[in-house]
């Protein structure tokens, strides 16, 4: 089978290796998309705390072919995604039912050798039913919904509440999309125009344009604010873009009593005061991973084909990857999410091509 292997920075290898063998408890899955996420750019470039040479794709969806014993419900032919994360459930983590935090967590695809490959061994309890009426290219983004699901849990969100979610890109749209399924009111800020109008397609109330050059929220940007919180600021802030001063936004911002998560990553430091958080007696929670969340990630995009499909802004065959890599490094064109067409989903493509120019 072909295979492309991260071999060094900015160095893709496809290579034909041996398909993986049946095990017990295993199923053989026909990689049909995987999609690509900021982490992937990091390792691409060798940014990442990860080794290369390594084969890269945690966000991915195929088809079963072939079920090993002990493997549960499972058939040949399902559709499924797949969780990509590996935990001991040993650590204090794990026994404390947040394996999400697992001390020794690994990620196929990150860590280990992940779906970058035509066929996956994959253990059944890793394995996600497809809904029917989700696409396999979409549901290559439940991982990404699931993440979004978890910060927005951690917020513990109330209906009737108000909530401002910092940062448009991804997650923070997809944190809006289930944080208006639950019936919150969401205000979301970034600093660029189209991801807004992308969040008002998502269910945000309002949006703010932040101008990074200046103060935010300016004057007019406030009183809105003030007039959907009555005038005491939203009681939960999800922030998704990693970037200190919009975590610092969030302490200004944020109402009394109020529960901040912070969901975006970054190695830079923040500043803040020490009095805001005893003054205000914040909440401030970190969210990583989901806690098995990608069944409920999948429903919420099935939910809303329409707001999935947008988020989809580009699509590579298998062989294109470096090029998909190349548009995602040179971080000028708008990018949301891509998705790579494994050889399988073309040759699916393929075919149902041809049924349709036999039938007409």
């Amino acid at each position: 089978m072909l295979t492309a292997r991260t071999i060094a920075k900015e160095t893709i290898s496809y290579e034909e290796v041996a398909e993986p063998s049946l095990e017990p408890g295993h199923a053989l899955v026909r990689m049909h998309h995987v999609a690509l996420c900021g982490t992937d750019l990091h390792i691409f470039e060798d940014d990442y705390p990860t080794e290369l040479p390594i084969i890269q794709g945690h966000e991915c969806s195929g088809v079963v072919e072939a079920v090993g014993e002990d493997g549960g419900a499972f058939r040949a032919g399902d559709r499924v995604a797949i969780i990509p994360m590996i935990y001991c459930g040993q650590c204090e983590p794990c026994l404390l039912g947040r394996p999400n935090v697992c001390r020794s967590i690994g990620c196929i695809g990150c860590y280990s050798d992940g779906a970058m490959v035509e066929l996956l061994s994959v253990p059944v309890d890793k394995l996600c039913l497809v809904p029917e009426e989700l696409s396999l290219e979409i549901a290559a983004m439940g991982e990404p919904a699931s993440i979004a699901m978890q910060a927005v849990n951690r917020g513990r969100p109330v209906a009737g509440e108000t909530a401002l979610v910092l940062g448009s890109g991804p997650i923070g749209l997809l944190a809006t999309l289930y944080l208006t399924d639950l019936g919150v009111t969401v205000i979301c800020a970034d600093t660029e125009a189209d991801r807004l109008e992308l969040a008002t397609a998502f269910g945000a109330a309002e949006t703010l344009l932040v101008d990074p050059r200046a103060a935010f929220p300016d004057a007019e940007q406030a009183a809105r604010v003030e007039a959907l919180t009555d005038g005491n600021g939203p009681i939960l802030v999800i922030e998704a873009t990693g970037v200190p001063s919009s975590f610092e936004n969030a302490v200004r911002l944020v109402a009394s009593a109020g529960r901040i998560v912070q969901v975006g990553i970054s190695p830079r430091s923040a500043t803040i005061s020490m009095k805001d958080l005893p003054f205000k007696e914040l909440d401030i929670m970190g969210s990583r991973n989901s806690l098995n969340l990608i069944p409920d990630g999948l429903a919420l995009l099935a939910r809303h084909p329409d707001q999935a499909r947008a988020l989809m802004t580009h699509r590579f065959d298998f062989s294109e990857l470096p090029q998909a890599y190349a548009l995602m490094g040179n971080r000028t064109e708008k990018v949301g999410k891509i998705v790579i067409d494994m050889p399988a989903a073309q040759a699916a493509g393929s075919a149902a091509s041809s049924r349709q120019e036999v039938s007409a």
